[in-house]
C-alpha cells in the first residue's frame, strides 16, 4: 500500500524528517507515537503534500506509484485521506455541496459519470449514521458553528464518504472527551475493510484502546527508532519516552 524510503523532509532551512522508512500493507493499523517535535505531523503533511514542506531526499509509493510526484488533490483522489488536528472552518460553503463536490471530483478523475442526487442523499444518509453526525449539520458551513467533537466526528464521516484506501488520523483524539472519542474510534472500526489501511498519530494509549493497531512505531527526531506490536504502545503509556530514546541514543 505505501512504502516510504529514507524520506528527508525540511521546514524552510530546518530538516525535521532525517531518513525515515515505513512499509504500511493493505488492511493493516499502523500507530505512530513520539514526543512533540519528533516530526509525526510533518510525515502527515509531507504525505498528503502540503506546499510548505519540502522534500530533499527519498522515495514514497503509494499503490505502487510515485506519490512525490502527484498533487495534493491527485493523491487525494488516488485515496489518500487524512483527518486534521485542527479541522479548519469554511464559511460559506454548505457541507452538501463540499462533499457533492469532493465525491464528484474523484469520479472525474476515475473516469466515472457524476453520482446522480438520489444516491448521493443516501450515501450521505448511510455515512453519517456510522459517527451520529445530526442531519442538520448538513446545511451548514463546513465545520462552522460545530464543537471540537463535532469537528472530529465531521472528518470521520467525509473520511467514510471518500472511501479512501489509506486514512491518517493525525491526533483524531486531541481534545475529545470520553464519549466523542468512542463515537470516532467506533466510526473507524466501522470503516476498516482488507484493502483500506489506517495511520494512527497520537500521544496516548487511550485511542489505541478504541482502534487497535498491528504496528507501533516511535517517532524521534525524525527516524522511526522502535517498531514492535501493540504491546509497544502500553509500555510507552507505563515508561514514557525516555527509555526507548536512550536506547536508541545508545546504539549511536
Amino acid at each position: 500500500m505505501l512504502k516510504i524510503d529514507n524520506l528527508h523532509a525540511s521546514v524552510g532551512d530546518k530538516e525535521i524528517l532525517k531518513g525515515l522508512s515505513l512499509e504500511v500493507g493493505a488492511g493493516q493499523v499502523h500507530a505512530i507515537m513520539g514526543p512533540n517535535g519528533s516530526g509525526k505531523s510533518t510525515l502527515s503533511n509531507v504525505l498528503v503534500g502540503h506546499p510548505g514542506y519540502t522534500v530533499t531526499q527519498g522515495s514514497v509509493t503509494f499503490k505502487g506509484k510515485n506519490l512525490l510526484e502527484m498533487s495534493a488533490e491527485n493523491r487525494s483522489h488516488e485515496g489518500l485521506f487524512m483527518s486534521f488536528q485542527y479541522p479548519v472552518e469554511i464559511p460559506g460553503v454548505s457541507m452538501m455541496n463540499f462533499m457533492r463536490t469532493a465525491i464528484n471530483e474523484k469520479r472525474k478523475y476515475l473516469g466515472l459519470e457524476p453520482i446522480a442526487p438520489a444516491d448521493f442523499l443516501k450515501l450521505v444518509k448511510e455515512k453519517r449514521e456510522i459517527v451520529k453526525l445530526d442531519n442538520k449539520f448538513m446545511n451548514r458551513s463546513v465545520n462552522q458553528g460545530f464543537s471540537g467533537g463535532e469537528k472530529k466526528r465531521n472528518e470521520i464521516f467525509q473520511m467514510a464518504m471518500l472511501e479512501p484506501s489509506l486514512s491518517i488520523l493525525d491526533e483524531t483524539d486531541s481534545g475529545l472527551d470520553i464519549d466523542a472519542l468512542r463515537i470516532v474510534a467506533e466510526g473507524v472500526n466501522a470503516l476498516k475493510t482488507p484493502q483500506s489501511s489506517v495511520i494512527v498519530i497520537t500521544h496516548y494509549q487511550r485511542l489505541l484502546d478504541y482502534i487497535k493497531p498491528d504496528i507501533v512505531h516511535v517517532l524521534y527526531n525524525g527516524q522511526i527508532i522502535r517498531t514492535a506490536g501493540p504491546e509497544l504502545a502500553l509500555e510507552l503509556e507505563n515508561r514514557g519516552y525516555d527509555w526507548v530514546i536512550d536506547e536508541f541514543e545508545n546504539k549511536k
